[in-house]
């Protein structure tokens, strides 16, 4: 169960936020709490995927919010239950994620920090093939804000001996880049994918023979 913990820690780092913020009902000002994902909703698998992961994590029913005009979908809760347990139990932290995203510490090991990359490369993360002169490569890419996490990132890559480069972009944003089908292997083997958009590119080129 704590395996499924780390991914979902993973999909809230990459297209989730926590937030909690006073509203007018009526006379009153009541506390708002709400804990959204929000997907792309073409990609059926992957949004059934992660509404039965909420499900089993947060012990809820999530809603299902398409947005009309948009790709878009939200699976979210409003329990304060829900929210408590993310940042008391979990370690999560309140929206914005600017400056403040971290992965928290007890999923930091190698046996949750898989998933927790699993969960962010699923969300926030693109398989490309590029052409390199004729030479066609693979390259993992996870675009991140300022954050602590950043580095912890690079950390765990490290650890788990997946060789990367890390693009500065502007305003202290970073680019991981994991390239080339040897990494690629290293990632699926060690990391993998429940996103079946990014499983079958990524088996599609890894059945190439080796350049």
């Amino acid at each position: 169960m704590k395996k499924r913990v780390a991914e979902f820690i993973g999909i809230m780092l990459g297209d989730g936020s926590i937030g909690e913020y006073n509203c007018k009902v009526g006379n009153k000002i009541k506390r708002h709490r709400v804990v959204k994902i929000s997907l792309d909703s073409r990609n059926k698998q992957y949004i059934n995927h992660v509404r039965k992961i909420m499900q089993d994590v947060l012990n809820i029913q999530p809603k299902i919010h398409y947005k009309k005009k948009e790709n878009c979908v939200d699976i979210c809760t409003f329990t304060k239950d829900a929210l408590i347990y993310l940042i008391k139990e979990i370690g999560l932290k309140l929206s914005p994620k600017w400056g403040r995203m971290k992965i928290p510490e007890d999923f930091m090991n190698s046996k949750f920090s898989c998933p927790v990359l699993r969960g962010l490369f699923d969300t926030d993360g693109c398989l490309s093939v590029f052409n390199n002169n004729g030479t066609i490569y693979p390259r993992i890419e996870i675009k991140m804000c300022p954050s602590p996490a950043q580095e912890q990132v690079s950390e765990i890559l490290e650890k788990l001996g997946i060789k990367h480069t890390i693009q500065n972009l502007e305003r202290g944003k970073t680019r991981v880049r994991i390239s080339g089908k040897k990494e690629l292997k290293k990632w699926f083997d060690l990391i993998g994918s429940s996103n079946k958009k990014h499983v079958k590119k990524a088996n599609r080129f890894l059945k190439k023979k080796a350049l």
